[in-house]
């Protein structure tokens, strides 16, 4: 069974794109920054962490970990949770490139293989008026960085570099794939 260790609805739905049957599974891990964590780091220890505590629980089970995290001047950009906090990470992004580390493990009875990706994405000059209508309009609050790239949000940008587009919505599929072929997985 392939078991996803997130209840992110936007890590079930980039995951229902394979087309392969999968539970969710609410992993119980501190998703707190160790002292001095950088953010690569962070993104890889977490996603492993995560698939690591329901695998712990699911003998037999391929469990997939993910996590997501900003990175803005070297600075952790988490979720903003509220629309105040959200307006004030956005109006520091404007007009900068904002690095977005997304890490996956695959965890299971041939063992554990991590990948990761970087994205940068160059937000356009913003005005104080358009990340206030934005951020009505979408209310990402449960966002790494305030925005949703698949919504509105792409409205914000001026280009994405990335190797994989998924990748920051939260799940690197490109990566996600290579990793279920190589434990047996039949994707596509």
């Amino acid at each position: 069974m392939l078991v996803l260790a997130s209840t992110s609805p936007y890590r079930r739905e980039l995951l229902q794109r394979l087309r392969l049957p999968f539970e969710s599974v609410r992993p119980e891990v501190d998703e707190a920054a160790l002292p001095g964590e950088e953010v690569a780091p962070l993104v890889r220890r977490l996603s492993a962490a995560k698939a690591a505590a329901v695998a712990a629980s699911r003998p037999g089970d391929w469990v997939i970990g993910s996590d997501q995290a900003a990175e803005l001047d070297g600075a952790i950009l988490g979720k903003p949770g509220s629309r105040q906090a959200a307006v004030a990470q956005l109006a520091a992004m404007g007009g900068r490139v904002v690095r977005f580390h997304t890490g996956v493990c695959l965890h299971g009875p041939g063992g554990v293989m991590a990948a990761s990706d970087l994205t940068r994405v160059h937000f356009r000059p913003l005005q104080r008026a358009e990340i206030e209508r934005y951020v009505d309009a979408e209310q990402p609050f449960d966002c790494a960085g305030s925005f949703k790239c698949e919504g509105l949000g792409i409205s914000l940008f001026e280009a994405i570099e990335s190797h994989d587009p998924t990748a920051l919505v939260g799940l690197p599929l490109v990566a996600l794939c290579g990793l279920l072929r190589r434990a047996g997985f039949a994707v596509p």
